[in-house]
This record gives structure tokens, C-alpha cells and sequence, in this order.
């Protein structure tokens, strides 16, 4: 019987990833591995995050268990998508990246990869992405940075999200920025975007996001 390693695995995806990560580079794109726990808000705060991006192109890699709801309602918005069902699997591979890549074909462009909704697997897999981003909720806790260490230890900003909720569910905002400052020192964006009311922290994630594009090689 052969017994084939987890490294071993790793190993495979990161050689596809560093393959991903040329092809973007190539292309001008800047590509958002966004990762969050399910319910977290991923999908929403990529499509307010879309808006405020001005000039610049998106498109948007949905990875999911089953269905094609989230990339319908990004098309519905005038956001070119392409959906990825992993069937069972916790997370994104570098392999799907790419094909996801090609079906929405952009260039000089910010490209969203919604990674399957989990705080654990997903930490440990390289895309070829430019940067990641984590939406962390509100209701999910203010003790999750070292719960999940190595998930909040591996991105470069996190968007705290449904902060209009803080006070309801009894958050505690410096308890959970005191953990994440033990394993990060990754920008923290608050963000609301309860319907009916203003957004909030939209700008500053779409500000980040632009510095990066704009600090690209343009190959």
C-alpha cells in the first residue's frame, strides 16, 4: 500500500501555486485569497469592496462545497466569476486556481478567490495569490486569533466584519485584537454592512487593496 504524506501533497500544490503565481504576475493581477469561516460575510464584502475599487477591473473565483449561488449573484452584479464546487474538500488547491483563472480571462485587473468557507485547511494551502485577506465576523467570537492560530498568523489583513452586531452578541474588541497581536501584526479594517445603513470600512479595505495593485510590476 502507498502512503502518500501530507508534505508530500503540500509539496505538489505549491509548485502548481508558484506556476499560478507567475501567470498573475503576467497578467497584472492582483489576486485576493479571501478565507473566512462560512457566514462570515466573504461573499458581501466582495461585492461592496468591488464598488469602491473605481476604475480598476474584478473578477471573482468561487470556491464551494456545492452550488453556484455565490458566482450568480456576482455576475448578477456585473462581477465576471467562475465557480469552483470542490465536492467535499475544505478548501481551495492551487490546481482549481488556475482553470478558475482562465474562464474569467482579465488582465490588469483585482481578482477575488473565495476560498470554501472553514478557518482551518484553507491556511495551509498556497493559491499563487498576491495577498490574503481574512473576514473574521463578529458573532463568530472575539477568542478566535488563538483559536486559529495558524489561520490568522498567515494572512496580511484582516476585515472584521458584522461590527454593528458588537454589542449584541457581548465582542470584545481589544480582547480580540490583544490575541491577534499575538500572532499578527496584520491591519485590522472594521466593517459594517448591515442593509439600510451606511457602509463602513469598505474604503479602507478598497484603499488597501489598491495600494497593493498599484505597487504590482508591470511586467
Amino acid at each position: 500500500m502507498e502512503v502518500i504524506l501530507m508534505k508530500e501533497l503540500l509539496g505538489a500544490n505549491d509548485e502548481l501555486a508558484a506556476k499560478n503565481r507567475d501567470y498573475f504576475r503576467r497578467r497584472h493581477i492582483l489576486a485576493v485569497n479571501l478565507m473566512g469561516s462560512p457566514g462570515s460575510g466573504k461573499t458581501t464584502l466582495i461585492s461592496a469592496v468591488a464598488k469602491e475599487l473605481g476604475g480598476l477591473r474584478t473578477g471573482v473565483i468561487e470556491g464551494d462545497i456545492a452550488s453556484s449561488i455565490d458566482a450568480e449573484r456576482m455576475e448578477r452584479e456585473g462581477i465576471r466569476s467562475s465557480q469552483i464546487n470542490t465536492c467535499g474538500e475544505c478548501h481551495l488547491d492551487a490546481n482549481v486556481i488556475r482553470q478558475g483563472a482562465d474562464r474569467i480571462d482579465l488582465k490588469d485587473a483585482v481578482v477575488f478567490i473565495e476560498n470554501v468557507g472553514n478557518l482551518i485547511c484553507p491556511a495551509e494551502f498556497d493559491l499563487g495569490e498576491s495577498v490574503r485577506l481574512l473576514a473574521a465576523s463578529v458573532p463568530e467570537g472575539d477568542d478566535k486569533p488563538l483559536k486559529y492560530v495558524p489561520m490568522f498568523s498567515c494572512v496580511d489583513a484582516v476585515a472584521l466584519t458584522k461590527c454593528d452586531l458588537t454589542e449584541a452578541v457581548g465582542f470584545e474588541k481589544q480582547k480580540f485584537l490583544k490575541g491577534l497581536r499575538a500572532v499578527s501584526q496584520a491591519p485590522v479594517f472594521e466593517v459594517s454592512l448591515k442593509k439600510g445603513c451606511p457602509a463602513r470600512g469598505v474604503k479602507a479595505v478598497a484603499g488597501w487593496l489598491k495600494k497593493k495593485y498599484e505597487a504590482l510590476e508591470k511586467v
